[in-house]
C-alpha cells in the first residue's frame, strides 16, 4: 500500500473497533501494517492520508493523534526528532525492561526475546531496575556484549521504595533495601517526616532519575530501626514488590462467602465424605491443598485417590479475589511468615483441607498398573472430610518401625498409610526405570530463640514420607497434563526444556576431566544424565558432578506450548495440586471444569496468547518469591554470622567465579566469599567449563566440592555479604579429578550476568564493591 496507489482501506479488526466506539478509528494492527508496508517513517497526516481519515474530520483525526501517541507511550512505534512515527524494528531499536545489577550496571531484556542489551553505569543513571524503556544498540563492550543507550522510558515501574535513612550534615537520602536499584534516593528536607539516621522508611518517589538528575522522593512511613525483629521480611517484601494488604473491595467480597461448606456447595458432588483421606504435610504447615488415599485392585494394580482443595468453586474469574489471586501468583514463605496467594479464610479456612471437616475437593481418582504405570483417571468434583492430619515425622515411624505407638494412634489410617508406602515403592521403581532426576541437596530451616534471633541452622532431611507424597502429586500432575492435551484446552504446562547448546559443551568438556561421558548427541535426555550420577555415585567428586549437572539445566517455567519436562523425563506436565498456594493450579482447575462444561474449546475464557501472557507473569512472580526469601533469609545468615568473626570453620566450595570462592562453612549452612586474592602468590584464572580456579605458576586448582579452612574476616549487613580469609586446603588436588594433568587454561567470565561480578578493592585488605549474593542451588522437584 502507498500514498500514490492506495485503495479502500480495510481494516481487519474494524468489527472490534466499531463495538468499542462510536467513530471507531483504524486499529493498532493496521496502522502497524501501514507503516511496515510503506517501509518508512510518516508524520501523522501522511498516516491519516493512508488510512482514509480526513483532517476535516477534527474528531477521528484527533482520536488518532491520540492512538499514535498511545502506541509510542506503550512503546509499540518511536517518534523521531522529525514527528514520524517509525516501527521499532526498522529502527534498530530495543523494547524491553530493564534489569539493575548491583554494581551500577545493568540489562535490558526484550520484550520480544533474544540476547539481553548491557546498559553501563551511565546509561543506568537514567532508569531504575523493572522500568520499561525503549534503547538503542550503540556498539559492543569489552567482553563482546551488545551494548545499548536509553532512548525513551515508556513506562517507570518504581513509585515506592523501602530503605535505610542516611545523613552528610544537612543532606539526607535513602539507600534502596533492594540490592538492584544501586541509585540512593535525595531526600529534600520538607520530606524527611521526623525519620531518624538508620531507620527503615517507605519512600515515594516525586523526580525519577533521567539524564541530568538523580531520583528525589519523599518519606511516607518509617517502618522502624534497621535491626528490629521481622524488618529483615518487610524489606524484602517491599524491595521486591510482593503485594501484601488485602483492598477494601476484596475484603467485602469476602465477606459475602460463608464461614461453612453449605448443603448447596454439596449439590452435584460425589461423596467421598467416608473415605479414608488422609492430608500429609509438613508439622508447621497451615494449608492443606492435598489428600490422599490408596487400595490395592483385584488385577494387582492400583487405585490412587488424589484429592485437592476446590478452589475454583470460591475464586471465580474477574472477581477481586481472582485478581488479587492472580498479581501475587504465588504464596510467599518466608522464615516464620507467609504472605499467602489468597486471605486466611479461604487459605487456612474453607479451602484448606483440615482434619474432620466437610471440604469441596477436585478429585483425580487413577488406576496404576502393577508396574506404576498410569493407566486412565476420572476427574471429578467431590465433597470430602479428611479422616487425620498427619506429619512426614509421623508418617516415616509409622512405614518404618511395626512397633511405633502412632500405629496404635491412627490404627483406622494404618492400612492407606501401609497401601501408600507399598505404591511409593512401585513408583519410586517406575521413577528409577524411567531415568528421573533426583540429586542429593541440603535444604535448612532457621531455629529462632525467642527475641527472633536465630539459635541454629538445621538441614531437612527428605525422608520416605517426602517421597511418598512426591509421587503421588507428580502422578495426578501427569494425570492432569494428559486429560488436558487430550481435550485440547489451553492450559499452563510446566515446562522444564533440555539443556542449551553452550551449557552442554562445557558440561562435556568438565566431564572429560573425570573421564566420563554424557551421552545422547546434541539432545541428551533426563536418562542419559542419570547414567553419569549413577556412575559417580560414592566417589568423592559425586556432588560436584551433581552440582555441575544440575547447573547445565534450565530453569522450569509455565507455558501454554507443551515442551514436556526434561528432568522429569515426563512428555506432559502440569501443576494441579497446590491450587491455595499457586495461581497457574487454579487456572488448571478452570480448565477440567471447563471440559465437564462440555462447551467448544474456543469459548473458554483463556486462549494461547492470554495463557502465554499469564504463564509469563506466573513464572516473573514465582523468581520474585524466590529472590524475596533468599535475600531475607541472606540478612538472617549475616546477621547470625556477624557474632562470629574470628571464628575458623571447614568448608565446602559451592561455586567458582573469577573474583573468588564461594563456600558453605559447616555446620553453620552459612555462605561466604573468599576473595580471590586470599588465595595466594599467584595469578588465578577462572575456568568456566571446569568450574574451578586455577593458579597459573602453582597449577593449585579450586573446584566445587572442594573442602577448605576458612576464618570469619567480615560481616557487612547493608550489602548483605561476607568476607572470609583463606586458612587452608583440606583437599588434595589428585584425590579429586581422575584425570587432571592437562588442564586447559582458558578463562570465560561466568554466564550467568545476574550473580556475576567483580570487587573493587579497597586501600585495606577487604573489599566492599556492590554485589549480588550466591545462594546454594537447590534441584528442582517439579
Amino acid at each position: 500500500m502507498t500514498t500514490e496507489t492506495q485503495n479502500d482501506v480495510i481494516d481487519p479488526h474494524a468489527q472490534r473497533e466499531a463495538e468499542k466506539y462510536d467513530n471507531p478509528i483504524p486499529s493498532r494492527e493496521l496502522i502497524t501494517q501501514t507503516l511496515e508496508e510503506e517501509a518508512k517513517p510518516l508524520r501523522l497526516f501522511e498516516i491519516a492520508k493512508v488510512l482514509q481519515v480526513e483532517e476535516e474530520d477534527e474528531e477521528r483525526f484527533e482520536a488518532l493523534s491520540r492512538r499514535l501517541k498511545a502506541m509510542v507511550r506503550d512503546g509499540q512505534l518511536v517518534r523521531n526528532r522529525r514527528g514520524a512515527f517509525g516501527l521499532l524494528k526498522k529502527m534498530d531499536l530495543v523494547r524491553g525492561r530493564v534489569l539493575g545489577h548491583p554494581d551500577g550496571f545493568g540489562f535490558v531484556v526484550p520484550d520480544e526475546g533474544g540476547k539481553d542489551l548491557f546498559l553501563s553505569e551511565k546509561e543506568m543513571h537514567k532508569v531504575l531496575h523493572g522500568d520499561r524503556v525503549i534503547a538503542s544498540v550503540i556498539g559492543e563492550d569489552r567482553r563482546g556484549r551488545q551494548e545499548g543507550g536509553i532512548v525513551e522510558v515508556i513506562e517507570h515501574s518504581t513509585d515506592e521504595l523501602l530503605g535505610r535513612l542516611a545523613f552528610e550534615g544537612s543532606l539526607a537520602w535513602v539507600r534502596p533495601d533492594n540490592n538492584r536499584i544501586a541509585q540512593d534516593i535525595f531526600i529534600p528536607s520538607d520530606g524527611l517526616m521526623d525519620a531518624k539516621e538508620n531507620q527503615i522508611v517507605l519512600t515515594k518517589i516525586l523526580h525519577q532519575p533521567s539524564a541530568r538528575s538523580g531520583p528525589i522522593g519523599k518519606i511516607v512511613e518509617v517502618l522502624g530501626d534497621y535491626m528490629d525483629p521481622g524488618m529483615e521480611i518487610d524489606s524484602a517484601i517491599h524491595a521486591h514488590g510482593i503485594p501484601n494488604k488485602w483492598s477494601d473491595e476484596l475484603q467485602s467480597e469476602l465477606a459475602q462467602i460463608g464461614d461453612e461448606v453449605t448443603e448447596t456447595d454439596m449439590e452435584g458432588r460425589k461423596d467421598l465424605r467416608a473415605m479414608q483421606l488422609v492430608t500429609i504435610d509438613g508439622a508447621d504447615t497451615k494449608d492443606f491443598d492435598d489428600a490422599v488415599y490408596a487400595k490395592r485392585r483385584k488385577n494387582g494394580g492400583w487405585k490412587l485417590v488424589v484429592a485437592i482443595a476446590d478452589v475454583s468453586h470460591y475464586v471465580k474469574p474477574g472477581t477481586e479475589l481472582d485478581k488479587e489471586a492472580y498479581k501475587r501468583g504465588n504464596s510467599v514463605y518466608f522464615p516464620q511468615r507467609v504472605v499467602p496467594m489468597l486471605p486466611s479464610k479461604l487459605s487456612d479456612g474453607l479451602c484448606s483441607l483440615n482434619p474432620h471437616v466437610d471440604r469441596l475437593c477436585m478429585v483425580a481418582d487413577m488406576a496404576i498398573d502393577a508396574e506404576g504405570r498410569l493407566e486412565r483417571t476420572q476427574f471429578y468434583q467431590a465433597v470430602m472430610n479428611s479422616k487425620a492430619r498427619l506429619t512426614y515425622t509421623q508418617v516415616y515411624e509409622m512405614i518404618t518401625d511395626e512397633t511405633s505407638s502412632l500405629r496404635e494412634e491412627f490404627a483406622e489410617q494404618i492400612e492407606n498409610v501401609d497401601t501408600l508406602y507399598e505404591l511409593f515403592k512401585v513408583l519410586q521403581t517406575a521413577r528409577e526405570e524411567r531415568g528421573a532426576l533426583e540429586f542429593d541437596t541440603t535444604e535448612t530451616r532457621i531455629v529462632f530463640d525467642e527475641e527472633r534471633k536465630i539459635e541454629e541452622i538445621v538441614p531437612v532431611k527428605r525422608n520416605d514420607a517426602h517421597k511418598l507424597i512426591e509421587e503421588c502429586m507428580l502422578m495426578a500432575n501427569v494425570a492432569t497434563a494428559r486429560f488436558l492435551k487430550w481435550h485440547k484446552m489451553p492450559t499452563l504446562f510446566r515446562v522444564h526444556e533440555s539443556p542449551m547448546e553452550d551449557r552442554l559443551q562445557n558440561l562435556r568438556t568438565f566431564l572429560a576431566d573425570f573421564n566420563l561421558q554424557l551421552g545422547g548427541g546434541d539432545t541428551p535426555t533426563a536418562h542419559d544424565y542419570a547414567d553419569v550420577a549413577k556412575q559417580v555415585e560414592g566417589k568423592p567428586y559425586q556432588h560436584l558432578v551433581q552440582t555441575v549437572m544440575l547447573r547445565s539445566m534450565n530453569q522450569a517455567v509455565y507455558q501454554p506450548d507443551n515442551k514436556g519436562h526434561f528432568g522429569l523425563n515426563y512428555e506432559n506436565y502440569t501443576h494441579f495440586t497446590s491450587p491455595i498456594r499457586r495461581y497457574p493450579d487454579l487456572l488448571v482447575h478452570r480448565a477440567i471444569r471447563y471440559v465437564w462444561s462440555k462447551k467448544p474449546v474456543n469459548e473458554f475464557n483463556y486462549d494461547d496468547s492470554k495463557m502465554t501472557e499469564m504463564g509469563q507473569h506466573c513464572s516473573d512472580t514465582e523468581r520474585r518469591a524466590d529472590e524475596a526469601t533468599r535475600d531475607a533469609e541472606t540478612f538472617l545468615k549475616c546477621e547470625f554470622l556477624s557474632h562470629r568473626l574470628g571464628e575458623e570453620y571447614e568448608a565446602v566450595i559451592t561455586a567458582a567465579t573469577n573474583f573468588g570462592l564461594f563456600v558453605e562453612m559447616d555446620p553453620l549452612y552459612v555462605e561466604g566469599l573468599v576473595h580471590i586474592t586470599e588465595l595466594g602468590d599467584d595469578y588465578f584464572h577462572y575456568d568456566n567449563a571446569r568450574h574451578c580456579l586455577k593458579g597459573e605458576r602453582t597449577g593449585k586448582m579450586y573446584r566445587l566440592g572442594d573442602r577448605i579452612k576458612v576464618q570469619v574476616a567480615q560481616v557487612n549487613l547493608d550489602e548483605r555479604k561476607v568476607d572470609l580469609r583463606f586458612i587452608e586446603s583440606l583437599t588434595e588436588d589428585e584425590a579429586v579429578v581422575e584425570n587432571a594433568d592437562d588442564q586447559v587454561e582458558e578463562s570465560d567470565d561466568l554466564q550467568d550476568d545476574e550473580s556475576s561480578k567483580k570487587r573493587k578493592p579497597r586501600k585495606k585488605r577487604y573489599y566492599r564493591k556492590k554485589r549480588s549474593g550466591r545462594s546454594k542451588p537447590k534441584a528442582n522437584k517439579e
